[in-house]
């Protein structure tokens, strides 16, 4: 039985993924996760049913995606098990110090990235952090568990990344309404 064209075009593109995840992982989680965070602006956008698409938080999302939103995690998963051995600690740490510490990250730099200053990039973190940090946990957790515990390790990147998609659009549709109730 042989695949269709679309499946196989498919499968050609997961299989190209999966490879250069081997041989390049900073460059393709860098690159992964600027268009898994463009593209969560962007349908975050349109389920508020803006007017126009915004560029400037498009670019913003996108360039954090780029920045830090692949290679910070890469490197956070690769010397986490030098420090902690088992499964469950490695979660522990990651939702008590990581989360916290990148969910502060994305809510000032995302501001920052838009042109913003830093007063407002602070009172973005200020207004916003607690109940983001909080969403985080009572909806990621269970998730990134499952991914941790179930998930086969040549598909944790990429079950990360739909989890990370999920949580883009959530986080784009927050910002986005800020910036409405400002306006």
């Amino acid at each position: 039985m042989s695949l269709s064209k679309p499946s196989q075009i498919l499968f050609d593109l997961l299989a190209a993924y999966m490879t250069n995840l081997y041989s390049n992982p900073v460059k393709t989680r860098a690159i992964t996760s600027l268009i898994t965070a463009a593209f969560g602006n962007f349908v975050a956008q349109r389920i508020t049913e803006a007017n126009k698409i915004n560029q400037d938080s498009l670019i913003a999302f996108g360039l954090f995606g780029l920045l830090f939103g692949g290679p910070v995690p890469y490197f956070f998963y690769k010397y986490i098990h030098l420090f902690v051995k088992n499964r469950l600690g490695i979660l522990a740490v990651e939702r008590i110090v990581y989360t916290p510490l990148f969910e502060a990250l994305s809510l000032y730099m995302l501001p920052r990235l838009e042109g913003k200053s830093h007063q407002h990039s602070c009172k973005n973190l200020h207004n916003r952090y607690r109940s983001i940090l909080l969403t985080n946990w009572k909806y990621l957790t269970l998730m990134q568990f499952i991914n941790m515990y179930y998930i086969p390790p040549i598909l944790k990147v990429l079950v990360s990344n739909i989890i990370g998609l999920m949580w883009t659009i959530y986080l784009a549709k927050v910002h986005i309404q800020d910036e409405i109730n400002q306006n």
